[in-house]
């Protein structure tokens, strides 16, 4: 037991895609596109929603803190998979593990929430128009972005350090780019059904109740749109919530498939490539996706650039 202590206090080695040498160049530079358009699409965002009078409405400031998210959880762990993948050097310390398995759990709990409290929104917004601004006043908006916000960190702060704290008898190579969960706990040499438990349990809160809030909500929000005599109305009803039902349909997809499976039947390979597709693609198109069918961000857009131009 103290050599296994000691081992893992050593650090780890993400083995990663060092088993494919011939795609780590490819994947160095797809991964860095990818991360420099997650930077730059929701720093975009964040910065419009505050500048420009039209976008302080509740919509955009939860889509404010989903872009303020995707940027940590990009930036939590695609700087340490560039560096693993440019040279040969693949090890990343104890500490770093750990605080990298700690913010990627909290950061996708955290999206897990924050994506059914924008359902609410919509659901508000398309069924109780006349009284969406009574519902959706900024106190209930700060408290519904901080219940997301403390249910992700505090589902984080249960299972990071049981899932590090595993007896794994030495064993240092975790099959992955990340210090991702699944990966630690098929690590393990011990029985790890206690805590694959606990983590079904915590799941259950974290991404099924926040996604049978979703589905209720646009329950609720398809009946009120078939009620709408024009097709003007709902045309302009789907519009406004098209975009969040794509954003949870690429973020839930991936998510139940990691995390709500037992880790005996977790296939490596394709965890490394869903996570790739959660950690670098999702990110960096939930602002196009926002932006390219939102009428308002483009204005915005085009107001701050006529701006900047003027100065200019």
């Amino acid at each position: 037991m103290e050599k296994d202590n000691t081992s893992s206090f050593e650090g780890f080695i993400l083995v990663g895609f060092s088993d494919r040498p011939h795609l780590e160049l490819i994947l160095f530079v797809v991964v860095l596109t990818f991360y420099l358009l997650t930077l730059l699409g929701n720093m975009t965002i964040i910065l419009l929603s505050a500048l420009d009078s039209r976008l302080h409405t509740p919509m955009y400031f939860f889509l404010a803190n989903l872009s303020f998210l995707d940027m940590c959880f990009t930036t939590g762990s695609i700087p340490q998979m560039l560096y693993n993948l440019w040279g040969s050097d693949k090890t990343i310390s104890y500490v770093g593990c750990a605080i990298q398995l700690y913010f990627v759990l909290a950061l996708g709990g955290v999206e897990c929430v924050l994506l059914a409290v924008m359902a609410y929104d919509r659901y508000a917004a398309v069924c109780r128009p006349l009284h969406y601004t009574v519902i959706m006043h900024p106190r209930l908006c700060g408290q519904l972005a901080s219940v997301a916000w403390l249910s992700g960190f505090g589902n984080s702060l249960i299972m990071a350090p049981q899932t590090l704290m595993l007896s794994r008898c030495g064993h240092r190579r975790v099959d992955h780019f990340l210090c991702e969960m699944p990966a630690l706990i098929s690590m393990a040499c011990v029985d790890t059904m206690s805590l694959e438990a606990l983590a079904f349990a915590l799941a259950i809160f974290i991404i099924l109740a926040p996604l049978i809030l979703i589905l209720v909500s646009y329950g609720y929000i398809a009946r009120a749109v078939f009620r709408i005599k024009s097709a003007t109305g709902r045309k302009k009803a789907f519009n406004t919530c098209s975009s969040h039902l794509i954003v949870v349909s690429l973020f839930y997809g991936t998510i139940i498939y990691m995390y709500l499976q037992p880790a005996n039947t977790y296939s490596q390979d394709q965890g490394k490539f869903l996570t790739l597709f959660y950690t670098i693609v999702t990110p960096s198109v939930n602002p196009l996706i926002y932006t390219l069918r939102n009428k308002d961000v483009k204005e915005a857009m085009k107001k701050v650039l006529g701006k900047a131009g003027a100065e200019g």
